[in-house]
């Protein structure tokens, strides 16, 4: 077996072999490698058609005239390579704008112009004209109205003063629909038995006479808006009316604290000066600490404390 290796014409067979055995396996990569560039470089050339939304730009003097009428957006159908296509639609370094540039007041209807495209996509525009409505342009300043449900708060609390932030706003827009505008309008909704201060950011509406809302541009478009809500309260004096003594003791009854503080209807919290709480002392035998509830008189919400502990010290007269 030795001497058959060792023979010159096996080892240029076998070299033969191997040598075919790395060309074809040279030239199956190769195919495969050119074949996916081949691949890349169809799907890169194919025609590919895609529609996308873009928004519509319009030309005009701004300081002069305001328009109305002309959507945010438009389509656009793109047709072309899929190289050229996808790098329109990932860059967007296009646009499309109307040019009123030439045209007076009024009504006018205008084609939507595309800009920035390669000559070598083919595109078209849905809608292809818009009618658009040319107007003097005009601004007022004004100030900020709230408006909030006055039967939301809770049983004894009142509206403080309301504020909103800013207290007045730019509004730009149409002369006919500026001259229109009433007030500016802040809406509050407040929840049913509200009894804490509101605060919140609103969006303001412009409305007329009428409280239709109005197409005008609101500079800043919200304002921070605070509803005071709060209750009137008084401190009292707390009085301690004592019954059903047995007359074989002899009681002292005292409270934690003197006072209380109500909350409730100011006028009512006017006619009240002390705050009565009865002790039954028919089952106090000995000496103890009980706590009792503060009734609360008519018109009054709340007080602080709701209870109040009272000491009951009791002796025999009798030895």
């Amino acid at each position: 077996m030795k001497n058959f290796w060792s023979k010159t014409w096996v080892i240029r067979i076998v070299s033969l072999l191997l040598a075919i055995l790395i060309v074809v396996y040279i030239d199956s990569t190769q195919t495969g490698f050119i074949s996916q560039i081949q691949q890349n470089k169809t799907r890169q050339t194919a025609t590919e058609t895609r529609t996308i939304k873009v928004p519509l730009q319009v030309s005009v003097d701004t300081d002069q005239y305001y328009v109305v009428g002309y959507p945010e957006k438009v389509k656009i159908t793109l047709e072309g390579s899929n190289a050229l296509v996808t790098s329109a639609i990932n860059t967007q370094n296009f646009r499309a704008y109307i040019d009123l540039g030439n045209q007076k007041i009024g009504q006018h209807t205008v084609p939507v112009r595309v800009s920035g495209l390669s000559k070598q996509i083919n595109y078209q525009v849905n809608p292809k004209t818009i009618k658009v409505d040319i107007e003097r342009r005009k601004s007022r300043t004004l100030p900020v109205q709230i408006e909030y449900n006055k039967n939301a708060v809770a049983k004894g609390y009142h509206f403080g003063k309301t504020s909103a932030d800013p207290n007045q706003v730019e509004v730009t827009g149409a002369l006919s629909e500026v001259n229109q505008i009433d007030q500016i309008v802040a809406k509050v909704s407040l929840p049913n038995g509200i009894d804490h201060n509101f605060e919140r950011q609103v969006i303001l509406t412009a409305v007329d006479k009428k409280g239709r809302p109005l197409n005008v541009v609101i500079e800043p478009s919200t304002a921070r808006v605070v509803v005071p809500i709060s209750i009137a309260k008084k401190k009292v004096k707390l009085s301690l009316n004592s019954k059903n003594e047995n007359s074989n003791k002899v009681y002292s009854v005292t409270a934690k604290q003197s006072e209380v503080t109500l909350f409730g209807d100011k006028t009512k919290l006017d006619k009240i000066d002390e705050v009565s709480v009865d002790i039954d002392l028919n089952k106090i035998i000995s000496s103890t600490t009980e706590t009792y509830p503060i009734k609360l008189p008519s018109g009054v919400v709340k007080s602080d404390p709701d209870k109040v502990q009272i000491s009951i010290k009791v002796k025999n007269t009798r030895n």
